[in-house]
C-alpha cells in the first residue's frame, strides 16, 4: 500500500494558491484514478483507491501546513504503511515554475510541511518537489499565498497532468519516470 500526501493549506481562502501546489495534484490524481472519498478523519480529507493494481491512499491534511505531519504519521501508524512507501507532493521555491525535482529523504529546504513530516515520522520518504520560483522582491509568506496568475497556472497544470499520467512509473520506475516527466518541460 502507498500513501500519497499532497501538502497545503485547507479553505477557500488558499484554494489555488502557490502553497498548495500538493493539494492541486492530489485533487488530479483523485479524479484520473476515480479515487473514492472517505471521508475526513487522521485530520486529513482521505480518498481511496488504486493506480496500476497498487492500493494507495491520498490525503490533503487539514492542519495547515506546518502541521502535516501530524496527518501523515497518524495515516501511516493505521495503515502500517512504511516510509519508503510514503509519496509528498509539494511546492518549492528555489525551482522555477514548472520544474520538478525527485528524491529521498534531505533536508527541508525551509519548507515548514516537510519539516513537519520529517520530526514525526523521519526523512526517509519520497519527495517530489514541484517549482513555483522565487519572488523577485517582497516576502516570500505572501508570495506562497498568492494565487497563480493565468499563465503560471497552464505551467503548473501541465507538470500535474504528467506526474499524474506517469504515476505507475512513479511507484514501479523512478528513472523512467523522471525521464518521460521532465522531458518536454
Amino acid at each position: 500500500m502507498f500513501l500519497f500526501v499532497g501538502l497545503g493549506n485547507f479553505g477557500k481562502e488558499y484554494e489555488n494558491t502557490k502553497h498548495n501546489v500538493g493539494f492541486i495534484i492530489a485533487d488530479k490524481f483523485i479524479r484520473e484514478y476515480n479515487f473514492s472519498n472517505s471521508g475526513n478523519k487522521f485530520h486529513s480529507e482521505v480518498f481511496t483507491g488504486s493506480i496500476n493494481c497498487e492500493k494507495c491512499i491520498i490525503i490533503k491534511p487539514q492542519t495547515y501546513m506546518n502541521r502535516s505531519g501530524i496527518a501523515v504519521s497518524e495515516v501511516a501508524k493505521f495503515y502500517k504503511i512504511p516510509l519508503e512507501n510514503i509519496y509528498v507532493f509539494h511546492d518549492d521555491l528555489d525551482l522555477t515554475l514548472g520544474n520538478l525535482k525527485y528524491k529521498v529523504g534531505g533536508g527541508a529546504g525551509g519548507h515548514n510541511g516537510l519539516k513537519s513530516i520529517d520530526e514525526m515520522n523521519g526523512k526517509e520518504y519520497h519527495r517530489i518537489r514541484i517549482g513555483i520560483g522565487r519572488p523577485e522582491f517582497g516576502d516570500v509568506a505572501d508570495y506562497v499565498l498568492k494565487k497563480f496568475t493565468e499563465d503560471d497556472r497552464i505551467v503548473i497544470e501541465n507538470i500535474c497532468d504528467k506526474i499524474v499520467n506517469n504515476a505507475n512509473l512513479l511507484l514501479n520506475n523512478k528513472e523512467l519516470f523522471l525521464t518521460r516527466v521532465k522531458g518536454n518541460i
